[in-house]
């Protein structure tokens, strides 16, 4: 299935003052009560600090820059959409990181929020930066491809749980929020949007060793069509390779069934 990187428009207008990158798989976010609909689902309080992903051409940059008491910046990588959002906001003049997300630190220090129609082709990567800014971020409003977005929130026995189900569960409340139809961007992708929150639950398994956990995980999932046994070779030590709980498949083990391998056999 190909990706589309989602950026967005300034207003309903359909002619706009910036190129669609087809390179980027650009579609812009047009729908102004869908535009609306995504800010309403921020928790805002006094003094927010918060991020956004991807502004592009404003379509919940402009929404965002209202808010009251908010410290905002954007983090948006595209040369043409930086010049556009300065020249046409000029409140974001000194606000906008002109960098790559993934090459990005930290947009602020202490805690903050994250918001974006994130890039449908680098999304997984994202979740993982996010992941990274985990001790800082509050919460994350983020638009994705629908099948990365329920892949996200779901739970185990579905054919879609995976890495990322299980890294964002064990530290973050997911929840899928509501999809986007494809009529509310221009050009229409091909593929479906939902939007998903994160709140940090300042990681309620305790877990010490977020490296070793990754790793865990990833390597069970590796070869998810054999046994955790066959997938944690190499992982784990032999020896705790005998108990029963290595007969299941990775997509078997919930969340917590993952932090207790990991206490008991990796986090000393």
């Amino acid at each position: 299935m190909q990706s589309y990187c989602l950026y967005n428009t300034n207003r309903n207008t359909l002619s706009q003052p910036y190129t669609l990158k087809k390179s980027l798989g650009q579609h812009f976010l047009h729908d102004e009560n869908m535009c609306r609909k995504i800010v309403e689902q921020l928790h805002v309080s006094a003094g927010l600090q918060l991020a956004e992903v991807g502004p592009g051409g404003g379509a919940i940059t402009k929404y965002l820059i209202e808010l009251p008491d908010v410290q905002y910046k954007a983090i948006e990588i595209d040369d043409e959409k930086v010049e556009y959002l300065k020249k046409t906001y000029p409140v974001l003049q000194d606000k906008i990181i002109h960098k790559d997300i993934l090459k990005a630190d930290a947009p602020f220090d202490g805690t903050f929020s994250v918001i974006g129609n994130f890039p449908y082709n680098i999304s997984s990567p994202i979740l993982f930066k996010v992941l990274d800014w985990e001790p800082n971020v509050a919460e994350v409003i983020g638009m994705f491809q629908k099948e990365v977005a329920q892949r996200v929130a779901c739970k185990e026995g579905s054919k879609t749980y995976g890495i990322l189900s299980v890294l964002m569960q064990a530290f973050f409340k997911v929840e899928y929020l509501f999809d986007v139809h494809e009529n509310c961007f221009t050009p229409p992708p091909k593929v479906k949007s939902g939007v998903i929150r994160l709140t940090n639950l300042h990681n309620p398994h305790g877990i010490t060793d977020v490296k070793k956990f990754k790793q865990l995980v990833k390597a069970a999932f590796n070869q998810r069509r054999k046994t955790l046994r066959n997938g944690l070779k190499g992982t784990l030590p032999p020896e705790a390779l005998t108990d029963k709980i290595f007969d299941k498949r990775a997509e078997q083990l919930s969340v917590a069934d993952f932090v207790a391998l990991h206490k008991q056999y990796q986090q000393s």
